[in-house]
């Protein structure tokens, strides 16, 4: 009896395969799935810290005006992310101008603020199209185009 079952041990052995092709194939599959569902979240995650923190500035008003001897923007910018925006530079048509932010410092989510331009010794010129660009501290540049209207 013992003869015969070694027998048989030595032909199941000798017939047998370590993984069927089916069940390998399976394997693969889960094991594909499972490192996607792990970058996905991964990915998901670096998005959103990336996207946490963004600045979504747009100027939604621009009235230009000659004021002794100097040319005047006031913009309205207003600020739809989720973080807070400083303007941190300004060009009128490629030159820098001085600016003030109204209330003073960053512009909080969700808020608009006015900010002046002063084109110190420059006047604007009666239908002239001006390129208004500001630059936040992010090195982030909203920009607009004005005409001005003249008297």
């Amino acid at each position: 009896m013992l003869k015969k079952a070694k027998m048989n041990y030595k032909k199941f052995r000798k017939h047998s395969k370590a993984l069927s092709p089916v069940i390998a194939t399976i394997i693969l599959i889960a094991v594909t799935v499972a490192v996607s569902v792990v970058v996905a979240a991964w990915m998901g995650a670096l998005t959103i810290g990336f996207m946490g923190n963004a600045e979504q500035a747009s100027i939604t008003n621009t009235v230009l005006s000659n004021t002794g001897g100097n040319g005047q923007a006031v913009l309205t910018v207003q600020n739809t992310g989720s973080a807070s925006v400083t303007i941190s530079g300004a060009t009128i048509d490629g030159n820098t101008v001085s600016f003030t932010v109204s209330p003073v410092g960053p512009i909080a989510k969700g808020t608009n603020s006015a900010v002046t331009l002063t084109w110190t010794g420059t006047t604007f010129v009666n239908t002239a199209q001006y390129t208004i660009k500001l630059m936040t501290a992010k090195g982030n540049t909203v920009a607009t185009q004005a005409t001005y209207p003249g008297t």
